[in-house]
């Protein structure tokens, strides 16, 4: 599979962290690595588990970060963390 794709990371409620790979025109299962802990993923924690996907960071490509409240319009709830990277299979890597 080659293309350019975006990676996302998100906050699980109870604690932990799903990263996947989003894949269009697919039914097959999107790629996905979880971590366990309340403390976001390492860069290096990240590159690993990519790799095991199959996947690298594209060259010079940042994290984006935002957050969602879980009940919406309401300041004191608590948050969701999402994170966006653009990603693409590694050099000689079926993902």
């Amino acid at each position: 599979m080659s293309g350019i794709f975006t990676a996302q990371m998100s906050s699980l409620r109870g604690g932990g962290w799903r990263l996947y790979v989003v894949l269009y025109d697919t039914t097959a299962p999107w790629p996905e690595h979880r971590f366990e802990g309340a403390e976001a993923p390492t860069f290096t924690e990240r590159a690993e588990a990519f790799s095991l996907l199959g996947f690298e960071p594209v060259a010079g490509a940042e994290w984006r970060w935002t957050e969602y409240s879980t009940t919406l319009d309401d300041p004191a709830s608590a948050v969701v963390l999402v994170a966006a990277i653009q990603v693409c299979s590694c050099a000689g890597v079926v993902a």
